[in-house]
């Protein structure tokens, strides 16, 4: 079952990246991410917002636009980025699995 809330650390272990550069980015795309915060004040991810960081990251990391052309580009062309972003996910789980069927062998 997948969990509603993600804390700021465990967004940024499924994202590969630093907290503060996801706490940079949440801060950078205000309309598109929006963090529920707890009683203490932590940041809590939804399901809805991991999938804007990880076409944020996409779009930053692998295809090298500023975080300026990459508002702009999840603006204008949501499915795309997100259809890319799931594809490249599918991919890299795949990759995963063949390394452990060859080292298995």
């Amino acid at each position: 079952m997948e969990k509603l809330y993600y804390t700021i650390s465990e967004t940024a272990e499924l994202l590969g990246e630093s907290v503060s550069l996801v706490r940079f980015w949440s801060n950078s795309f205000p309309k598109l991410i929006k963090p529920r915060r707890n009683a203490k004040g932590n940041r809590q991810y939804t399901a809805a917002d991991i999938d804007v960081l990880k076409q944020i990251h996409f779009l930053v990391k692998d295809k090298g636009l500023t975080l300026e052309g990459a508002g702009k580009q999840i603006a204008a062309e949501k499915s795309p980025v997100s259809n890319s972003v799931k594809a490249i996910e599918s991919l890299k789980e795949i990759r995963a699995q063949l390394m452990e069927i060859k080292n298995s062998i």
